[in-house]
């Protein structure tokens, strides 16, 4: 910033300038998103500096809880997140605010990342809350929370990686189709968020810019994430070089509140469940099967919460009928094994505990098979598989398997947005132009 010099006023001109800067980014989104990426690209300048490098981006954790993250330039001497749930943004007669000191954790000079806990929210129908560091604040974000009879609107991506001008291009038409001023209210991300996970600017440059460009969805609508294998290495131990994986344990259920991100050198489960309006989400980790996650997987689909609900999702990043890949690593490599498990021990489980619809990633280009139940199954009717790995990673245009499953490929990149209402759920694909390129529905 250019100091204006004036006899005797030098200081004061200086700092009245910041104070002025800084009401109008606190007053105005775009502003701060701009510079935002300022910061980020520049290290920042400042009393900015210690603001924030990147804006709450905010995660689904349980039933009643969400779990925030945030980042600012410097080590700030505060940090806290404020929240409050009621059906207005300000104001209200016995409104409970409550404050939440952050957890923080020292990711390099210029990156320094705080975390907090926002509920139990019971059953409020908004929540409202804001992020502060140093003496800077976000502005109010609100979470809008929908019931099982509501139309909850779920945007489904997967796999954007290197991609970030393709992401950014599907950002765009994900704007165009739920229109200026509104968004989804929930976003399931089906694994490759980035790259390399060891790599500071890639989670800069392959997730949290676009998305701050391309809408700013992750502020209030909560992601519910799966990990994929660029997100993430098997060697789940403190000094395995991630930057942010440790982020996600806050998506897991909520008996860890408050437990440290790594115990014993090693991560805390990925998988876990979740529910969004009227359908039951099993979230799994296909990069690291275990005897717990299959022990886990067996009692959540045969448990009450999962058969009673309206509509029975599995978020899976690897699918079980992959078709295309690269022809050397699938047969020279292996990586066709990557994901036998899903194929040969999950997916048994479920056609026969009657799974409606399984979303992947990890395929770039976009595939769905609806086809029935096997005839042993206890549930009649079908079952679909979906891959939606289109989000800005480079494609997967060569076929090396033949499943003679799959009632629509499109190879090209793409979103989903998903809906769920009462019992009726809606599928629509569309392309990064806004083309639709596939339909589906399941009315009960």
């Amino acid at each position: 910033m250019r100091r204006f010099i004036l006899p005797g006023l030098g200081i004061a001109v200086s700092l009245t300038l910041v104070c002025v800067v800084v009401f109008v980014i606190l007053e105005n989104l775009e502003i701060k998103r701009s510079l935002t990426a300022f910061v980020n690209s520049t290290g920042g300048w400042g009393v900015l500096a210690c603001g924030f490098v990147k804006l709450p981006i905010v995660f689904e954790h349980g039933p009643d809880h969400y779990y925030v993250v945030w980042e600012s330039g410097c080590a700030a001497n505060k940090s806290y997140l404020e929240w409050w749930a009621n059906d207005t943004p300000v104001g209200g007669a016995n409104v409970s605010h409550h404050v939440v000191n952050a957890q923080y954790k020292m990711i390099d000079k210029a990156h320094h990342r705080y975390s907090a806990i926002i509920g139990p929210v019971g059953l409020a129908t908004k929540v409202h809350y804001k992020s502060f560091s140093q003496n800077l604040s976000t502005g109010d974000f609100t979470i809008t929370r929908r019931n099982e009879t509501e139309r909850t609107r779920i945007l489904v991506i997967a796999d954007n990686q290197d991609g970030s001008n393709e992401f950014r291009q599907v950002l765009s038409s994900v704007q165009n189709y739920y229109g200026k001023g509104n968004a989804p209210d929930a976003i399931l991300h089906a694994g490759d968020s980035v790259q390399t996970a060891s790599k500071l600017d890639h989670w800069q440059d392959h997730l949290f810019s676009p998305l701050e460009d391309g809408g700013g969805y992750q502020h209030v609508s909560p992601m519910v994430f799966v990990p994929g294998n660029h997100d993430h290495d098997k060697i789940r131990t403190p000094t395995n070089g991630n930057v942010y994986t440790d982020m996600y344990h806050g998506i897991l259920t909520t008996e860890g509140l408050g437990e440290p991100a790594v115990v014993n050198g090693s991560y805390h489960r990925f998988f876990h469940t979740t529910s969004l309006g009227s359908a039951r989400i099993v979230v799994l980790d296909s990069e690291c099967p275990s005897p717990e996650q299959l022990e886990f997987l067996e009692q959540e689909l045969q448990s009450e919460a999962f058969q009673s609900a309206q509509f029975r999702i599995v978020a899976v990043h690897i699918a079980p009928y992959i078709e295309f890949w690269d022809p050397s690593a699938w047969n020279k490599r292996g990586e066709k094994h990557w994901g036998e498990h899903v194929r040969l021990e999950y997916d048994p489980l479920f056609r026969r505990h009657n799974v409606d619809l399984v979303i992947s990633g990890h395929q770039h280009n976009y595939q769905r098979a609806t086809v029935q139940r096997d005839p042993q199954s206890k549930h009649s009717g079908s079952i679909t598989y979906a891959i939606v790995g289109g989000a800005g990673g480079e494609l997967d245009l060569v076929r090396v398997e033949n499943w003679n499953m799959y009632n629509v490929t499109y190879l090209d990149h793409h979103f989903v947005a998903l809906e769920v209402e009462n019992q009726e759920l809606r599928w629509t694909a569309k392309n990064k132009g806004g083309d639709t390129i596939d339909t589906f529905s399941i009315v009960r």
